[in-house]
Formats: C-alpha cells, sequence, structure tokens
C-alpha cells in the first residue's frame, strides 16, 4: 500500500518512478516485525512509534529482577542463603529499576538498528 501511494505521486509529480516523496510515519510501530519494518522503510516510512514496545521492555527488565531474586523479596530478612541474610540490596528500588532502564535501553537500540538509525 505504501509503495502504491509512493509511485502514484511520484507519477503526479513528474518524479523518477523509484522516487519517494511521502515521508510516513508508522504510527503503532509496537509489535511489528523486523520484517514488516523493512518494507516500511523501503517504502518511505521515516519515523516508527515504539513506545508500547519500550514500556513492555521497562516492565520486563523489573519482572526479570522479581523472577531470578523471588526469594530476596519476600522481606527484609532470610532467603535462600539462610534466615539471617539481609534482603535490603534487592528491594532498594535503585536496584530494580536500574534493571528496568537497562531493558529499555536495550529495547531503544534494538529499535535503532530495526530504524537502520545507527551511527
Amino acid at each position: 500500500l505504501l509503495g502504491n501511494f509512493q509511485k502514484s505521486l511520484a507519477e503526479k509529480l513528474g518524479k523518477p518512478a523509484d522516487a519517494k516523496p511521502f515521508f510516513f510515519v508508522f504510527h503503532g510501530g509496537s509489535g511489528s516485525e523486523k520484517k514488516d519494518i523493512e518494507a516500511a522503510l523501503a517504502n518511505g516510512v521515516v519515523k516508527m512509534n515504539v513506545d508500547t514496545d519500550t514500556q513492555w521492555a521497562y516492565w520486563k527488565g523489573i519482572l526479570d529482577f522479581y523472577k531470578s531474586n523471588e526469594d530476596k523479596l519476600q522481606g527484609q530478612m532470610g532467603n535462600s542463603k539462610g534466615p539471617d541474610e539481609p534482603n535490603k540490596s534487592y528491594y532498594d528500588p535503585r536496584k530494580w529499576l536500574r534493571e528496568a532502564e537497562v531493558s529499555m535501553v536495550g529495547r531503544v537500540k534494538e529499535a535503532c538498528v530495526d530504524l537502520k538509525n545507527v551511527n
């Protein structure tokens, strides 16, 4: 569809058949498959919204941290290492929020690669 729009406008403007006179924005691009992103870029998409993907990546960072440290997130003291082991460094929000940020950064980097926006 995008390619047809480009060809039609190029023809009306007297531009070469492979011109891309429209600059499309891919609203709702989150969750798109790589092949669909490639096709969109090839047909003139210059921006893709990935807010939902980045929100999910942020949440997933927290979820993964919780799952891998669940025994340490049940109380202030006591975990699989022993009943007197402190858990403060695990439930400290700076720790699990950092994991959320790291996860989101990874997703943004992936989007930059997908959209050929690196370097």
